[in-house]
C-alpha cells in the first residue's frame, strides 16, 4: 500500500518539480538564472544553504501547482514550464525582509527603485496578466511563486524550518536502525 501510495504521489508530484528545470528556450533560461544569480546571494544569507534549497524545490512544486489549477480554471491546457515561479518565491522572500534595498532593471541601471515598490509592481503585473488573461508569462506561477516567498519568510520560517528537529530525529533513528541490517546507511 506503501509503494502505491508513493508511485501514484510521485506521478503526480515529480512532473511539478521537474518543470522548475525546464524551459521553453535558451533566452528564457538565461533569463530566470540571471534573476537567480541576482538575487541567490541575498537569500542564502537569509535563510542558508540548506533552507534555500528546501524552499527553492517547495517553491517549484507549489508555484506549478498554482499554475495547474488557474489552468484547470480557465480551460488552457498549455504546459507549465520554467523556473519562474520559484524565482519568484525568491525574489518575493527578499524584497518582503529587504525592502528598502536599492534595484535596477539590468539595461536600465540609472533608474534605481526599492525592493518593495518592484514587488508590489510585479505582483500588480501578474495579477493584471491573470485578469485579462495575457499569455506572455506564466503569471499564476508568478503570483504563486510571490504569495509563497512572502509567506514563508514572514511566518513559514517560523512554523516549518524551526519546528523540524522532530523529523530530523526520526529520520536519524529510521536511518541507524538500517544500518544495522545492512540498509546501506551510515552511522556517525
Amino acid at each position: 500500500l506503501t509503494s502505491l501510495l508513493f508511485s501514484f504521489v510521485g506521478a503526480l508530484c515529480s512532473p511539478m518539480l521537474l518543470s522548475t528545470f525546464s524551459h521553453f528556450s535558451l533566452f528564457h533560461m538565461a533569463a530566470n538564472m540571471y534573476v537567480l544569480w541576482s538575487f541567490s546571494s541575498s537569500i542564502v544569507s537569509l535563510l542558508g544553504c540548506e533552507q534555500f534549497i528546501a524552499v527553492y524545490l517547495s517553491a517549484g512544486v507549489i508555484s506549478t501547482f498554482v499554475s495547474y489549477v488557474a489552468k484547470m480554471a480557465t480551460g488552457r491546457f498549455e504546459p507549465s514550464l520554467g523556473a519562474s515561479g520559484a524565482i519568484m518565491t525568491v525574489l518575493a522572500a527578499v524584497c518582503t525582509k529587504m525592502p528598502e534595498a536599492k534595484l535596477a532593471i539590468i539595461l536600465l541601471p540609472m533608474f534605481t527603485f526599492t525592493a518593495g515598490s518592484a514587488l508590489k509592481a510585479i505582483i500588480a503585473f501578474d495579477t493584471a496578466g491573470l485578469a485579462l488573461g495575457w499569455r506572455l508569462f506564466d503569471h499564476a506561477a508568478h503570483l504563486g511563486g510571490a504569495l509563497f516567498g512572502m509567506w514563508y519568510v514572514t511566518y513559514g520560517h517560523e512554523l516549518i524550518w524551526k519546528n523540524r528537529e522532530p523529523l530530523v530525529k526520526a529520520w536519524h533513528e529510521m536511518r541507524t536502525k538500517n544500518t544495522g541490517k545492512g540498509g546501506g546507511g551510515r552511522s556517525n
